[in-house]
Order: structure tokens, then C-alpha cells, then sequence
């Protein structure tokens, strides 16, 4: 049986900071029509743009759309780089990548190796 290496505890440590992930043009859209608004409502309200990128807002440290209960409340629509955290590519190129990766996320089974952990990127990847 295969051990597991992670399992999303929803603890919501991904969705704090002072930055967000970057939005596709098709993520705006999707989150807009999925909110019920227009995308300058969406601007307006929601995102900034700093300098070419369009990101979510981040209020009181964390992710505008993290929800009071600790889950994202556009979890449906939820842009790629949100799906796929804390499983990020760089970890493939430098491992101290994912020892700060591993720190903040207590997802990761203590046990995980560096090697499980990139063979698991990989895996997402495909």
C-alpha cells in the first residue's frame, strides 16, 4: 500500500500572506460569472493589478475570498495555482523550496522525502 504523502487538511495556511497567486484572464472571467458580477465589478471589489498581473486582494493578511468558516468561498472556481498548491513546481529545481514549502503547509506527511514529494509534483503535472 502506498503511503500517503499529503492530504489537504483545508487549514487555510495557503491562503495567507501578503500576496496571491496571479489570475489567467479565463480565471477572472470564471470567478466574475460565478460571483454574479462584471469583470470591473470583480476589479473593483475583489482584485489589483500590480503592474501586468492581476491578482486577489489580500485583507486582514489573507485572500479576500478566504471565508469566515476557513474554506475558500470560491472553492468551484478557484484559480489552477490555488488547486495545485502547495504541489509547485519549484520544488523540482530546489529543494529548499519545498523545505519552506513543507514548513508552512501541514499537509505533508513528516515522513515525506524530498524524492516522494517530487515524483508526487510530476504525477500532479501530468
Amino acid at each position: 500500500m502506498e503511503r500517503e504523502i499529503f492530504q489537504c487538511r483545508c487549514c487555510g495556511h495557503c491562503c495567507h500572506g501578503e500576496s496571491t497567486v496571479s489570475l489567467t484572464q479565463e480565471e477572472v472571467e470564471r470567478i466574475a460569472s460565478h460571483l454574479g458580477l462584471s469583470e470591473a465589478a470583480l476589479l473593483e471589489q475583489y482584485l489589483v493589478r500590480k503592474g501586468k498581473r492581476t491578482e486577489m486582494k489580500t485583507v486582514d493578511g489573507h485572500c479576500i475570498f478566504y471565508g469566515e468558516d476557513g474554506l475558500c468561498s470560491i472553492h468551484p472556481v478557484k484559480p489552477f495555482h490555488c488547486r495545485r498548491w502547495p504541489l509547485h513546481p519549484s520544488i523540482l529545481d530546489d529543494e529548499g523550496a519545498w523545505e519552506a514549502i513543507r514548513a508552512d503547509c501541514p499537509g505533508f506527511s513528516k515522513q515525506a522525502t524530498y524524492q516522494e514529494v517530487c515524483a508526487l509534483v510530476k504525477k500532479e503535472a501530468q
